[in-house]
């Protein structure tokens, strides 16, 4: 089948990004960039179900999302690292919350550590990798059969500049070399499930996070240095990207990496 097109091309360009209707997934939902794309989603109509690993308050916030946008929001704990958990809440959520129907999925958990190259041990590197590049896999497994079964669904994946550059002056070869997998497994999928599902990424910059608030005020000062838009991303700018992404307004669109970064990545 030929990469899918939209019934009507004359739908109102407006109209065309909302996600009334749509089941929606997140990985890493619960707190910073995940939050916001969660956000985004419901904000945009969708039903969303969001995948946390440790958070707390994880019900409240999606009760309190649910509540100020008007459609479904639902927390489901689980393991983007552990393939058979994660098939399985996948498969719970489509067959629960979705009722059947899985219409867009993001893989965005994602961890990062500042260390030197010599000082990893076959855990810390493992654990990075097994997060941010076998978790995208995993979670493209969890959602392959349903879009398959449609002919029709989308993947989203998390990236990074870090998949394309390497920063400076803090070492982080795993996290680099993870999101650089995780971008080339996504270009792998677009061609593969091209007659059956779109996939995209998105590579934010510097965002603030709690994984860039808790550096050291002196690196993110020289981080701002090398930023032509002279500041950090606040994660809230990322969420429409994602819902372009997302809705019916890029139907030919797939295979690529929208990188958002204030300029970071051309000098």
């Amino acid at each position: 089948m030929p990469l899918f097109q939209p019934a009507n091309l004359d739908t109102p360009v407006l109209q065309q990004f909302s996600l009334k209707g749509k089941i929606a997934i997140v990985t890493g939902g619960s707190r910073g960039i995940g939050l916001q794309l969660v956000w985004g989603l419901a904000e945009a109509g969708a039903d969303v179900a969001f995948i946390y690993r440790t958070h707390q308050d994880a019900d409240a916030t999606a009760a309190q999302i649910a509540q100020k946008t008007g459609v479904r929001v639902q927390a489901f704990k689980s393991d983007v690292t552990k393939r058979d958990l994660l098939l399985k809440t996948i498969d719970e959520i489509v067959a629960d919350f979705g009722r059947g129907r899985l219409d867009v999925v993001i893989a965005n958990a994602g961890v990062c550590s500042n260390v030197s190259s010599l000082d990893y041990s076959e855990e810390s590197w493992a654990h990075i990798n097994s997060v941010n590049y076998d978790g995208v896999m995993w979670t493209a497994q969890g959602a392959e059969k349903y879009f398959r079964k449609q002919g029709k669904g989308n993947l989203i994946i998390t990236a990074s500049v870090s998949a394309t550059l390497v920063n400076t002056p803090q070492m982080q070869a795993a996290y680099n070399a993870s999101k650089a997998a995780a971008l080339q497994l996504g270009r792998s999928l677009a061609v593969e499930w091209v007659d059956f599902a779109r996939v995209n990424c998105v590579s934010p910059g510097y965002v603030h996070t709690e994984m860039l608030t808790r550096q050291p005020k002196k690196l993110l000062d020289q981080w701002i240095s090398q930023i032509p838009g002279g500041r950090v991303c606040n994660p809230k700018e990322l969420k429409s990207a994602y819902v372009f992404l997302a809705s019916d307004a890029c139907p030919y669109m797939t295979g690529a990496n929208m990188i958002i970064d204030g300029g970071f990545t051309i000098p």
